[in-house]
């Protein structure tokens, strides 16, 4: 027999490790036949995965369902059903793990829902239609009788009854072998690598699916390390741990970091989900040696409204995630990336301002604005109604409104949110927007403002290429009339933040003028007693060379600056920068 388990990603760097996983058992255990994995994306065309799944000629397919694909996952099962009409569909992930027989009602291609973990129901399952094929039978029609001894099953009966089995008991994880080790190098190197190395979560947020699983369950720290450094010997360049609260376990936490310090070879970065409340001093310690790249972390704030923070039961102590922060910036090895949460109760629109200047604040690498998910099976979604929250009955269920931020409310956020992303989170603006905080009274009504003008200038409905944002950004700054009188500054730190990720080939409006810059490239050409190190380098290269791994530009005041692309940072990838000071223009040659 053949199954094929189909994943529908969000991007295509993306992995699926739960499919990967469900094969890896399923082979360990001894189930036979041939079970295939299908990755595709949300953007891929419905007939271009239709295509490959029948040109596979499944007798069964499992696809794994989550928020994003959810859609087009319907969408698909309805074709496959009228062209593999023999073949058996079913379901299982988090999106479907909960009010399974109302979705089964509204899909009747489907066989059935594998609820929760699945390593073992699928096996199982498997197991199944394999006695099945053996006897000769049709896989359509394998006996409700052998289904209803699998736990963790809800499955509709021939005569159209839903029947649900119990629960499955949770898996040891050192049960699972490791399933990345038949990906090609090549196929690994420009992947995003999830890996797993616990389930569950010692905390009980009420937004999230991992507060329902009670306990912690941990891989032991010999399969973890073996399985890392495979992945670092592969050179995958990011590995990315699910475990929802990384540190949860001093002594664990501090074993894997250690390491990979370790066993680094300067290539893999690792993405690691914290508390930064939870960080004492000899774990702060070491993520100040690591390498600069080596991890980065994320830190979910989602409020600062300890009303908010009560009601959704989260523990945070906002002071130490401050001072973690901010300690952890001061090494500037270590990428921060910092959350927030628009829509959670008692959190109205002035206080969700309040929550995201007191995280800008802190200075993290990335500002994750997100808004409430009222997901199947969450506390939230029984507490919704009892809020007076109203989300969208679609995936992903995002909130429409509460009874402390209205819908307009939100649409204001979201088109922050777009400037945060655009303008802040690519850090390619860090200059820039460094000055012009000053000319507002917080960093919310700074993006808020952009996000106006965007929407009065008609902007906010066309894609724009990265030169073109700083074009935008000229025209926002030249319009504001109290920030005139620095505008030169501001063409300055513009120029600075172009070229300092890359030596763009069009000069934007906003240059100055290139004339300036061809008598002082020869002027650099021209011994000069104190040079830095850099000019010396420059010199002995041709100007082809020259070109490619250096730019120059005029700054106010006739100075000039150096862009140099051979050494860049680890972290925001920007070449270095040497300030020239003036170059007399009567030695240009």
């Amino acid at each position: 027999m053949k199954a094929v388990l189909a994943a529908v990603n969000a991007k295509y760097i993306h992995s699926n490790p739960a499919v990967y996983s469900l094969r890896a058992y399923a082979q360990a255990q001894g189930a036979g036949g041939e079970v295939e994995i299908g990755e595709y994306t949300i953007n891929h065309r419905r007939e271009d995965v239709l295509r490959d799944l029948f040109q596979r000629s499944p007798q069964l397919v499992g696809f794994s369902c989550y928020i994003w694909n959810i859609s087009m996952i319907r969408a698909l099962i309805a074709d496959l059903a009228l062209i593999l009409p023999d073949t058996a569909i079913w379901l299982g992930g988090p999106e479907v793990s909960f009010d399974c027989g109302r979705l089964l009602g509204e899909l009747p291609q489907v066989k059935g829902i594998m609820r929760g973990e699945g390593e073992e129901t699928f096996t199982e399952l498997l197991k199944a239609y394999e006695d099945q094929e053996r006897r000769g039978g049709r896989f359509t029609e394998l006996p409700d009788s052998l289904l209803a001894q699998i736990p963790g099953l809800t499955f509709r009966e021939k005569e159209g009854r839903i029947c649900e089995t119990q629960e499955r008991e949770f898996l040891e994880l050192d049960r699972i072998p490791f399933y990345y080790t038949h990906i090609p190098k090549e196929q690994m190197e420009h992947r995003i690598v999830y890996y797993e190395s616990s389930r569950g979560c010692p905390f009980s947020c009420a937004y999230c699916l991992s507060s329902v699983e009670k306990g912690l369950r941990f891989r032991s720290l010999e399969k973890v390390f073996e399985e890392l450094d495979w992945l670092i010997k592969q050179g995958t360049p990011q590995v990315k741990f699910v475990d929802r609260t990384f540190n949860c376990k001093k002594s664990r936490a501090l074993a894997i970091w250690k390491h990979i310090m370790e066993k680094d070879r300067g290539i893999t970065n690792f993405h690691f989900e914290i508390a930064a409340d939870l960080l004492d001093e000899e774990e702060l310690s070491l993520l100040e040696a690591m390498r600069p790249g080596l991890a980065q972390l994320e830190i979910g704030v989602q409020s600062t409204n300890q009303e908010t923070l009560k009601a959704i039961r989260r523990v945070t102590d906002l002071e130490k995630i401050r001072s973690r922060t901010e300690r952890i910036n001061r090494s500037h090895n270590i990428h921060q990336h910092l959350d927030l949460i628009a829509g959670l109760p008692y959190e109205d629109f002035a206080s969700f301002q309040n929550s995201f200047n007191q995280v800008y604040s802190l200075k993290p690498d990335q500002l994750q604005l997100g808004f409430l998910k009222v997901l199947k099976g969450s506390p939230m979604a029984a507490e919704a109604a009892g809020y007076g929250i109203v989300s969208s009955p679609n995936p992903p269920y995002e909130v429409l409104s509460t009874p402390w931020i209205s819908h307009g409310q939100l649409l204001k956020l979201k088109q922050v949110e777009e400037m945060v992303e655009v303008y802040y989170n690519s850090r390619q603006f860090t200059h820039t927007l460094k000055r012009l905080l000053g000319e507002f009274s917080s960093p919310y009504e700074m993006f808020s403002a952009l996000a106006r003008f965007y929407e009065e200038k008609g902007l906010d409905q066309v894609s724009h290429s990265r030169t073109a944002r700083y074009e935008i950004l000229w025209s926002f700054l030249s319009g504001l009339e109290d920030a005139r009188e620095r505008l030169e500054d501001y063409r300055d730190d513009l120029m600075i933040d172009l070229y300092l990720r890359e030596n763009a080939k069009s000069r934007p409006s906003f240059a100055r003028e290139p004339a300036l810059l061809k008598k002082a490239a020869g002027a650099l050409l021209a011994e000069q007693e104190g040079e830095p190190q850099v000019l010396k380098e420059y010199r002995q290269m041709d100007s082809r060379q020259r070109a490619r791994l250096f730019h120059m530009e005029a700054v106010q005041g006739g100075g000039f600056v150096l862009f140099d692309y051979r050494t860049r940072d680890p972290l925001s990838y920007n070449g270095a920068v040497y300030p020239l000071g003036r170059i007399k223009q009567e030695e240009g040659r």
